[in-house]
């Protein structure tokens, strides 16, 4: 079994489609439980069977927005 830390903090979870391939959720864990874990990232909600689970882990939180560039300045 996985370990996961508590829901709020940011994860990174991944797990196997039911076609067979792996594939990854990012996001803020929302809740656990004995059959399920749910992850918000930015493909929405996610509910994710424990045991499609490969491997998870806390990740850091996300880097701020970097400020835009306008097109006329220099690079």
């Amino acid at each position: 079994m996985v370990n996961l830390p508590e829901p709020g903090h940011r994860v990174v979870v991944r797990y196997i489609l039911p076609t067979g391939q792996a594939t990854d959720a990012l996001g803020e864990l929302l809740s656990t439980d004995a059959e399920t874990i749910t992850v918000d990232g930015k493909r929405g909600v996610e509910r994710i069977p424990r045991g499609a689970i490969i491997a998870a882990k806390e990740v850091p939180p996300p880097p701020a927005p970097r400020p835009r560039r306008h097109p006329s300045s220099p690079a």
